[in-house]
């Protein structure tokens, strides 16, 4: 007879995956107004349907555990009823990044400690109570993507699944629609705010909460806003950036006195000159290429070499082309210093004051510590949620896998996503706030970007924009902190219906 064999043990099933929150009461004295509110912090697991395949193909197995979410929601206490009141999801970009920035910079009741002009303190770092909070006019919801902060896949899902630009989308947009479910925020009026390529992000969700959810806004508030990438994406075959960065490097050489007397007498007037000649003048030279004239050639050098406090004879070698990395190597070399990318009004030391870039980003390493060591003791010490997975907030490796595969052989942009989303929903209101040294998002590419936005003349006025003296992160300098609170609560206040 033939000799029995045990059969294998059936493998345990994974425990289901539930929901961990914690809520919490706090209050804060804003402009001598008491504000008492309630802070629900933890995960909720994000589920999609799932269709069973082979022959019971069609057939829908129903909610399937994917991914666990983090987030963070302030909901103000005796703010009437509740479901008529503003509501405002909160990310930051990256991609890759957790929405510790915007949360603890600039819109939630406590703040990160710097200085006024946004220095990087002595450790250990603190955190203090916000008087710019926007707490006051909107509830908010800060939301970690995939791979930020605590936010992970279910046991037997894969983090890479998340990392693209329409999955991330979807996730985001997934989780706002069940956020506004379970807590009967349907009939609040809605906004989104996101920084860097967390605007990427809310322009695209303009079109896909309309589209999928049903789900209409009333205002996007893009901070430091790239909708179109070519602007941005330096290469051989592209002078747009080179035209575009042009009165930024203008601006950073004026904080660093290093222009002409006579231009650095007033900034405004200064970046006004500067756009001029860059529309009227630098872009047909570019546009000229190698038929320029020699004469053109040279004159155009000397300007340029004018308004970025570098010299005519690098910009001629340079092929009257700034890449702004080289920028940001060059302007300061004399001095062997280097200035930052994020927030060109900080300087960094690099090993030697030869090469073509920075070592590292003397602006972000001015903002890491202090965010990361105030929002770890922050979520444990005051909010009460605990958990063992470090919080992550910049995921590089997130962010070095993205995948693009919506945008194959062209340039990613969304712009044409919002300006669809504004056209269908004539009520969706845009403000965009834009920092004068900021060398990753410039303020006179995102000019461009609407300006060919391509907008009914009947919606143009739908689109605002602020301006301050800071950089990527504006509001870490203080008195921009305070003119942008102002701004968007003048922005909320005109973007819901009138009492």
């Amino acid at each position: 007879m033939p000799e029995k064999t045990e059969e294998a043990p059936a493998p345990a099933a994974r425990p289901e995956p539930v929901d961990q929150l914690v809520i919490t009461e706090h209050s804060i004295t804003v402009g001598g107004r008491t504000l008492a509110y309630s802070v629900t912090t933890g995960t909720i697991v994000l589920r999609e349907e799932a269709e069973k395949k082979g022959d019971q193909e069609g057939q829908h197995e129903g909610h399937q555990p994917r991914a666990s979410v983090f987030f963070t929601a302030y909901t103000l206490k005796d703010a009437g009823e509740a479901g008529r009141r503003p509501l405002t999801f909160s990310f930051n970009g990256g991609p890759g990044s957790s929405s510790v920035w915007l949360h603890l910079g600039v819109l939630g009741p406590r703040r990160v400690v710097l200085d006024e002009i946004g220095n990087l303190p002595q450790p250990p770092y603190a955190l203090a109570d916000n008087a710019h909070t926007l707490l006051d006019v909107t509830d908010l919801v800060f939301i970690d993507p995939m791979s930020t902060g605590y936010t992970r896949p279910v046991s037997g899902e894969k983090a890479k699944d998340w990392h693209s630009f329409k999955k991330d989308i979807e996730s985001v947009g997934d989780f706002i629609r069940l956020y506004t479910s379970r807590y009967r925020r349907w009939l609040s009026p809605k906004f989104l705010i996101g920084e860097s390529y967390g605007t990427t992000r809310a322009a695209g969700l303009s079109g896909y909460l309309q589209d999928r959810h049903g789900m209409y806004l009333n205002g996007l508030m893009l901070v430091s806003s790239v909708l179109d990438f070519q602007t941005l994406d330096f290469g051989p075959t592209n002078d747009l950036p080179y035209l575009l960065y042009l009165p930024s490097y203008c601006a950073t050489a004026w904080y660093h006195k290093r222009l002409a007397p006579e231009l650095q007498k007033d900034l405004q007037a200064t970046l006004r000159e500067v756009e001029a000649f860059t529309l009227d003048e630098y872009a047909p030279a570019l546009l000229r290429g190698a038929a320029m004239p020699e004469e053109q050639r040279k004159r155009v050098a000397a300007k340029v070499a004018r308004y970025t406090g570098l010299s005519a004879d690098w910009v001629e070698r340079a092929n009257l082309r700034i890449e702004h990395l080289r920028f940001t190597k060059e302007l300061l070399r004399d001095q062997r210093r280097t200035v930052g990318r994020l927030d060109s009004r900080f300087t960094g030391i690099d090993r030697d004051a030869v090469g073509e870039a920075f070592e590292h980003d003397p602006s972000m390493v001015n903002i890491m510590g202090p965010y990361t060591a105030a929002f770890n003791d922050y979520v444990r010490g005051e909010l009460g949620f605990e958990s063992d997975l470090p919080y992550e907030i910049l995921n590089f490796k997130a962010h070095q896998n993205w995948t693009w595969s919506e945008h194959q052989n062209r340039f990613v942009e969304v712009a044409e996503t919002l300006r669809k989303a504004m056209t269908i929903n004539p009520h969706l209101k845009v403000f965009v706030a834009n920092g004068y040294y900021d060398l990753a998002t410039p303020y006179f590419a995102t000019e461009h970007t609407f300006h060919h936005l391509e907008l009914d003349p009947t919606l143009r006025g739908n689109v605002t924009m602020g301006y301050y003296e800071g950089g990527h992160m504006m509001y870490i300098h203080e008195p921009s902190l305070a003119r942008l609170k102002q701004d968007l609560a003048d922005f909320v206040a005109g973007a819901i219906p009138k009492a």
